[in-house]
């Protein structure tokens, strides 16, 4: 371990430890600059309440309080709602750090830092996409007024990129919409199955371009993690901070061990419970579908227990266009993104909506507790009474896994969002 690059990994690691060696990378960051006075943290939302990012944000405030003039909390929201006071109590803690925190703004409050050329674009896209994309990032990181930026987040398999966090809590948590539409598109169009629990997706080399030639000469520090959660609570298994990327391939590494989950034969039976307190949206909810899509069987079910769910999307716009084209199926959506105006200016939409179907594949019951069978059925989905199927399928009695329910043997997962489910193959990721 070098004060510039901390690496430490162990399964459940302590939060004294986890105190220790904050303070390690603190007095690192101020040695490196000691007029150092003005930082900015960039932890995720609420969605990734697991993921300890709420903790390890907590003790670098803490710590530098003492030591800087000003400190503020921008959480990576993506296209997300802000979150609520009550959230941010829960994640950061209560008192003054409440105070300290901007929402981000992925349509208003970005610059442009230049574009990926089409032509490269071309080459790791295997000739899918060719277009330039647009660098656009919040102006806060870029205007200078910070000498330093913290981006906190964990490592996890993520349905776009492959492995989530790195730069994009920059360019996608903190992107603007030309961005975030891009990349969400390219991954689509490359299919999921071909990027989950992977590095070097062609959206990852789409990150890295934007990291190497536009984010380089801006003071970021990356603090990763890896997290698991079982019935007592989250575990934290890796830390990983610095700037260089081969401390992302080590938690990418740590990340394919902890969360990724092999089954012999494809399921036949899957059913995902989302917490209410996490999950309000189809948007954040289709996790469910995304993290098991490669471990269920042809003609399969999957069952979806969503108590918090309300909506489709996080905003108004996004919402809409869900309700408009409904999820059904990839070569569907491609095709009405080149023709429907409104589908094509929010292409991260489309490629919700293409993640969000198993095209035909298997079934996708939805039992939601704030959206009706017409709302349910009208974009796809088969409708699921959520009484029914909580008592069924009463998630204080199953533990993760297999489960006998009433002569029926069905997987259970407790939270879709820390995971990736699939078959296991000749030749495993690892």
């Amino acid at each position: 371990m070098s004060m510039d690059n901390i690496v430490f990994e162990k399964d459940d690691i302590s939060i004294d430890t986890l105190t220790d060696l904050i303070g390690l990378s603190c007095a690192a960051l101020v040695d490196n600059n000691p007029t150092l006075r003005r930082v900015m943290l960039l932890p995720p939302d609420f969605t990734r309440l697991h993921s300890y990012a709420g903790v390890i944000t907590r003790l670098y405030y803490d710590t530098l309080s003492s030591l800087c003039e000003v400190i503020h909390i921008m959480p990576a929201l993506g296209t997300h709602e802000p979150m609520t006071l009550v959230e941010v109590e829960k994640f950061f803690g209560e008192g003054a750090i409440t105070h300290s925190v901007i929402a981000h703004n992925w349509r208003d409050d970005v610059v442009s830092l230049g574009h990926i050329p089409g032509d490269f674009v071309n080459e790791v896209s295997d000739g899918i996409l060719n277009e330039p994309i647009d660098v656009s990032v919040n102006r806060r990181i870029v205007n200078g007024y910070y000498d330093l930026v913290i981006s906190i987040g964990q490592v996890v398999p993520h349905e776009v990129v492959g492995m989530a966090n790195y730069t994009k809590n920059i360019v996608v948590g903190c992107g603007g919409a030309s961005f975030i539409n891009a990349s969400h598109m390219l991954g689509a169009s490359y299919g999921m199955e071909r990027i989950m629990g992977r590095d070097f997706s062609p959206v990852r080399k789409v990150f890295d371009y934007a990291e190497q030639h536009f984010l380089s000469q801006y003071p970021i520090v990356y603090a990763l993690t890896v997290t698991t959660n079982d019935s007592s609570g989250a575990r934290l298994h890796g830390l990983y901070i610095g700037r260089e990327r081969k401390i992302f391939e080590q938690a990418v590494k740590r990340s394919q061990q902890k969360n990724i989950s092999y089954v012999s034969q494809p399921l036949n039976k899957v059913v995902v419970f989302l917490d209410p307190d996490e999950f309000k949206s189809t948007w954040l909810g289709n996790k469910a579908i995304y993290r098991t899509r490669m471990a269920i069987a042809d003609g399969g079910q999957l069952i979806i227990l969503a108590p918090g769910v309300n909506k489709f999307g996080e905003d108004k716009g996004i919402d809409a266009l869900i309700r408009r084209y409904g999820y059904i199926g990839r070569e569907n959506i491609l095709r009405l993104a080149r023709k429907e105006s409104d589908l094509a200016n929010n292409l991260s939409a489309a490629a919700h909506l293409i993640h969000g179907s198993s095209d035909g594949r298997f079934e996708i019951t939805y039992a939601a507790g704030g959206l009706s069978r017409g709302e349910i059925e009208e974009v796809g989905f088969a409708y699921g009474d959520l009484d029914e199927l909580m008592s069924r399928y009463n998630p204080a009695r199953l533990t993760d896994g297999f489960n006998e329910v009433e002569g029926e043997m069905v997987f259970y997962i407790s939270n879709p969002a820390l995971g990736l489910w699939m078959v296991k193959p000749d030749n495993s990721i690892m």
